[in-house]
């Protein structure tokens, strides 16, 4: 009898302790497919109200690109982006502005005068989301516009490049992230 029990308590033991590691185990969907760390999980809206999260975007990888209105080099490059934001990629591709942050005008300010870009048929394919104050800016660690990050299919921000980067570098760095 007591041989039984002390079987019974160790058998507990083990069946408890298989339990609890298997409850760990982090679910298919969110294996880790690239070195890195996470990417700040935005939450964003658009310039027409509509709220954008990364989350949304799970499963896809995604290129953001940092800008601002006065940065010469970032609206030199605005409508090579617009052409790759308007073929069909494996990345989806997403451009965030901080108003009131480094020199970034008023969320209204900086409205209008987008608006007043497509109305030249500049920019209509570009997603461009509203970082008011910088609060991702910061988090992604930002220092200077124009900056590239690329976030893998994982969630994971595999690279952040500061200056231009062509339409050619953008997709062939995405060839190379999961």
């Amino acid at each position: 009898m007591v041989i039984n029990r002390k079987w019974t308590v160790i058998t507990m033991a083990l069946l408890t302790v298989l339990l609890l590691a298997a409850c760990g185990n982090k679910p298919a969907s969110q294996t880790t497919l690239n070195k890195g760390q996470a990417a700040p999980m935005f939450e964003l809206k658009d310039l027409y109200g509509s709220q954008v999260t990364l989350a949304s975007l799970a499963g896809k990888k995604v290129y953001v690109k940092y800008w601002a209105s006065w940065c010469p080099i970032c609206l030199s490059g605005i409508d090579e982006l617009n052409t790759l934001a308007g073929q069909n990629n494996d990345f989806k591709v997403i451009t965030i502005v901080s108003p009131n942050f480094k020199g970034e005008q008023s969320t209204h300010d900086f409205t209008q005068w987008f608006k007043g870009l497509q109305a030249e048929q500049k920019g209509n394919n570009l997603t461009v989301l509203l970082d008011e104050g910088g609060k991702y800016a910061q988090k992604f660690g930002i220092r200077g516009y124009p900056t590239s990050l690329y976030i893998g299919s994982d969630g994971v921000l595999v690279k952040t490049a500061p200056g231009h980067n062509s339409n050619d570098v953008i997709i062939n760095t995405f060839k190379e992230i999961s």
